[in-house]
């Protein structure tokens, strides 16, 4: 008995030390950043980077090549690591390294095996890059042996496929990693009720927790630049930048390049989108490429609006609304906002309920009720005094909203509205509850803020048969709520179906979605030859439609078959979700098709060593894990808790620090003090967490010495 209580204890007591001490410090002062090492009192000098993308959109694939320069301000050796997001779409090919004149080419390995090429490279001195996926929108770069000074380039490529809805064509670059909240690991009784075991849904923790800079101590870091080349294969109407101010000119071969205004800080999405000019917008799309004897295929087709005199069916809405420390400052406006909207349209012959959740969760109503005056103005009071404070524990809301107490009632459409910035680490958690209890509702997320977690969105929308919004500012609320009602309230393309001539071949993605208003069918092909038909059949409103392609008029393109492995990829990791395939199975499937089309994947990575060692035997090698900016419009004291530690450091000298932007522009500033960051909790209590880790392990401590003297007697 005092074994089985001590493990317990002990593994209780190490559970909640290391949710609470997921803590590393970083310092900022002097016009440097500094960042602790392992000595206790001594410091290291953070490496600078500085990130500049050039996008090339040539009809519906933009290709983008994303440029890192990694500075050492010191006078020692570094290894600097760099969390950064992608888009989730992105199919990244290819990593450079580049040392003066040398470039140096990453090849694709299985990410063990990769890592174990970077970690010898580094033993033996020599400068070496490693690039890993942590999630399909969050990445790792990690370089080794940057010696005193010194500056080294990385350069990674990815292509995507551009996004259009309602006939609009967009493209979003994501900047920043935000902060994730990190469940704590749980501790569970076996099956058998033998033993206890700690399970954590995220083993990575430490990999996407990486430091973030209170902006009210220090200046942003990270400056960017970004410039777009756009051809999208029709006359061009308006363009415009969503969140940065940009310059537009006219391109010599059609088009437009469009380029950030001045030099920004990596803090918030950067968005553009365009429209065709009047009479010029594509219904259909059809492009091809042939690679190694194989042909592939990108088709997009709009279905025709429903039209229909029937009077619309009535709708179960469950509103969720996260009201968590990240989303404190605008990001709460913006998400009450868009709720009061959704409030606002609803027909009274619809039911609907309102939850919100931190990390505690209340629910409005007991069930859903009719939306007459007196239950929408309930709601509403409910919505507007809500405020950000506390953790994001999202299950629980997402198994409330779920659970439909009418299951069997056909005549009435039962749809889940998401309202969240998505800034939670256990995204497969998500994932399986909304496989696992899906039903009949449709889920619709609507992403909020800066840099909301656009993975969660589309992936969570794709296996809810939903479709998602994002609003970055209370300016776009409106609009954007506008067009996510008109898919709500107007019938989905469903029954979805794609017939080949040709039955080898293989269309992507494997579940073809329910399409609502405005939203193209959009899926990949691989084939032998490029001949026959492609017929696309669906119901709209209740009626039949049919459009078929000739596989033989398809245009040109490039980067297609790449586009086609990463949506397989997809279709994997959507597969083992629902359960249809093996963990195990779907590792394989993803790691053939990465490294036959030299992806990046999460069992797949780049790697590139330039072989002649630099740093030499002895010399000491310190890793700086290079700190983040806090997303713009973000409260820091609401995600991270109000700031505890003293100042650490005092320095009398006034040093100026210069960021190395693309553009050369310096930007300096004075600064006298250290201080310290925290690791992102997302407002976890991390000192209550620590208090009682303490307080078990004088219980485990306790229960030892009483164990001892039972044993001594």
């Amino acid at each position: 008995m005092y074994r089985l209580l001590l493990t317990l204890l002990g593994v209780i007591a190490m559970t909640l030390s290391a949710g609470a001490g997921l803590v590393t410090p970083s310092q900022m002062g002097t016009g440097a950043l500094l960042l602790t090492t392992s000595e206790p009192g001594k410091y290291v000098e953070a490496p600078r980077v500085a990130t500049d993308f050039d996008i090339t959109v040539t009809g519906p694939i933009a290709r983008t090549r994303v440029t890192q320069k990694f500075r050492n301000p010191t006078n020692g050796w570094i290894e600097g690591t760099y969390v950064f997001p992608l888009s989730e779409k992105a199919a990244v090919d290819t990593l450079k390294m580049v040392i003066g004149d040398r470039v140096i080419v990453g090849d694709i390995k299985e990410r063990q095996e990769a890592k174990q090429i970077y970690e010898e490279a580094k033993a033996k001195g020599q400068k070496a890059a490693l690039l890993d996926q942590e999630r399909a929108n969050v990445f790792t770069n990690q370089v080794a042996n940057i010696g005193p000074g010194e500056t080294i380039v990385i350069q990674i490529e990815y292509q995507e496929a551009v996004a259009q809805s309602g006939g609009i064509f967009s493209l979003r670059v994501p900047t920043v990693v935000a902060p994730r909240y990190v469940p704590d690991p749980k501790v569970v009784l076996s099956e058998n009720a033998q033993y206890y075991t700690v399970r954590d849904s995220i083993p990575d923790r430490d990999r996407i927790t990486p430091p973030v800079l209170d902006p009210r101590k220090s200046v942003p870091v990270n400056p960017l630049t970004l410039t777009v080349h756009l051809n999208p294969g029709f006359a061009l109407g308006e363009v415009t930048s969503s969140f940065h101010d940009v310059t537009a000119e006219a391109a010599p071969e059609g088009g437009k390049v469009i380029a950030l205004a001045r030099s920004e800080f990596a803090d918030r999405d950067f968005e553009l989108t365009w429209t065709p000019a009047q009479g010029a917008a594509p219904e259909i799309g059809l492009f091809s490429e042939r690679v190694n004897g194989t042909d592939y295929a990108l088709a997009y087709v709009t279905p025709p609006a429903a039209t229909t005199n029937e009077k619309r069916m009535p709708r179960d809405v469950v509103f969720v609304i996260d009201n968590s420390g990240s989303m404190g400052g605008p990001s709460m406006s913006q998400a009450k906002a868009s709720l009061l909207y959704a409030l606002g349209r609803l027909d009274p012959a619809d039911r609907f309920n309102v939850i919100r959740f931190d990390d505690t969760m209340d629910i409005l109503f007991p069930d859903t009720v009719t939306a007459n005056r007196d239950n929408v103005e309930t709601a509403k009071n409910f919505v507007g005094r809500l405020e950000a404070s506390g953790g994001t524990e999202m299950i629980p809301p997402l198994r409330a909203a779920l659970r439909d107490a009418r299951p069997d009632d056909e005549g009435t459409l039962r749809q889940v509205v998401f309202i969240t910035d998505g800034a939670i680490a256990n995204e497969q958690e998500m994932f399986d509850i909304l496989s696992a209890m899906r039903g009949r509702s449709r889920v619709f997320m609507v992403g909020i803020g800066s840099a909301p977690n656009s993975y969660l969105m589309t992936r969570a929308a794709e296996l809810g048969r939903g479709s998602y919004a994002m609003i970055g500012e209370g300016g776009q609320v409106e609009d954007r709520m506008r067009e996510l009602f008109a898919k709500l309230e107007n019938p989905a393309v469903t029954n979805l179906k794609a017939r080949f001539d040709q039955t080898s071949a293989e269309v992507t993605p494997a579940m073809l979605p329910d399409i609502y208003q405005g939203e193209p069918v959009l899926f990949l092909m691989k084939m032998p030859e490029r001949k026959g038909s492609l017929t696309l059949t669906a119901k709209i409103a209740g009626r039949d439609w049919q459009v078929s392609l000739p596989l033989a008029k398809a245009e040109p393109g490039a980067g297609i078959a790449k586009l086609w492995a990463r949506r397989k990829i997809d279709d994997a990791e959507v597969a083992q979700t629902m359960g249809t395939i093996t963990p195990g199975e779907a590792d394989k499937r993803i790691l053939a098709l990465a490294l036959e089309h030299h992806l990046v994947s999460r069992v797949s990575s780049l790697v590139a060593v330039d072989k002649t060692p630099s740093r030499q035997p002895g010399e000491k090698l310190s890793r700086a894990d290079i700190p983040l900016n806090l997303p713009a419009g973000w409260d820091y004291d609401k995600v991270f808790g109000k700031e505890q530690a003293p100042d650490i450091l005092q320095r009398d000298a006034k040093l100026d620090v210069t960021l190395i932007a693309m553009n050369k522009t310096p930007v300096s500033h004075d600064a006298n003090a250290v201080k310290t960051v925290d690791l992102p909790q997302t407002a976890t209590p991390s000192e209550l967490l620590m208090l009682l880790g303490a307080l078990l392990s004088l219980l485990a401590i306790l229960f030892a010495l009483l164990s001892r003297r039972a044993r001594l007697a």
